[in-house]
């Protein structure tokens, strides 16, 4: 990425925690060149897991913590929680006792028209968003990426980029993690084939190394993310790695430009068709 002017990336999510998880390390590196970098978060993540006996609003307030030391750690110049209830992973969630619709069953124009003011106002340049799988299926993912690209349409930002996972080389490390998980502590290994996105349609590989020690201050804020009552957490699992291989694991970043043709090579720079 170059220094050449600046530009305005607003990060659209789901929960507290996807914004260190999949682009804390391209949005530190943003922030470290002189753009501005504004955070989105839909829900408090309440409905999510985590040790103890937190009721959803401790977790959700909670939560709400972590994502404020996360985005600091990344040096980000803005926080904007959108409020909603979050989906958990059942699509067809009742309403809890507020009475109050979960994320994923909102509709998407009407959360498109919160985040496309957001958009406007900050005169957003990039939006980044979420693959059309939503990663691994989460509901509220798979309406981040709906109404993100509804709301970018709204605000006329030119630039969404779909954060992401190399599908293939997700697959290559869950092969060889699958056989240790019966003698180490590993986290819970879904079927990948479906999820996040296949090579051939990356548009960027973003190098975020030399930002690595600020994507790991925003993972290392996620406390309740890192314990659950349900066996080892995702990120327990980076942040526990040797230094070398969480390097390599945590030191690339993956997305999917709307609109771009991917080529040979995927780009290094979320910039490019600004320039």
């Amino acid at each position: 990425m170059s220094e050449d002017r600046s530009y305005t990336i607003v990060s659209f999510h789901a929960h507290p925690d996807d914004e260190a998880l999949l682009t804390a390390g391209t949005l530190a590196r943003a922030v470290a060149e002189g753009h501005r970098v504004v955070i989105v978060v839909a829900t408090s993540g309440e409905a999510g897991l985590a040790s103890g006996d937190l009721t959803a609003d401790e977790l959700g307030r909670q939560r709400e913590r972590e994502l404020a030391a996360a985005a600091e750690a990344i040096g980000a110049a803005r926080v904007v929680m959108l409020g909603h209830p979050d989906s958990g992973m059942v699509r067809d969630r009742a309403r809890g006792e507020t009475g109050r619709v979960a994320f994923a069953e909102l509709d998407a124009h009407d959360v498109a028209l919160e985040l496309a003011a957001v958009l406007s106002d900050e005169a957003a340049d990039v939006l980044t968003t979420y693959d059309a799988a939503g990663g691994y299926g989460h509901p509220d993912h798979v309406q981040v990426h709906q109404a993100g690209l509804l709301a970018a349409r709204m605000a006329e930002t030119p630039v969404v980029l779909e954060a992401t996972v190399d599908r293939e080389l997700l697959l290559r490390v869950t092969r060889l993690l699958r056989p240790a998980s019966a003698m180490l502590p590993v986290p819970y290994l879904p079927d990948f084939r479906t999820a996040f996105t296949p090579h051939a349609e990356l548009t960027h590989r973003v190098d975020v190394r030399p930002h690595l020690e600020a994507k790991v201050r925003a993972l290392q804020a996620l406390g309740s993310q890192a314990t659950g009552d349900r066996g080892v957490r995702t990120l327990a699992f980076l942040l526990r790695m040797p230094r070398r291989l969480r390097r390599r694991i945590l030191g690339t970043e993956w997305f999917r430009e709307v609109g771009r043709t991917p080529g040979t090579v995927p780009l290094d720079d979320i910039f490019a068709t600004l320039r």
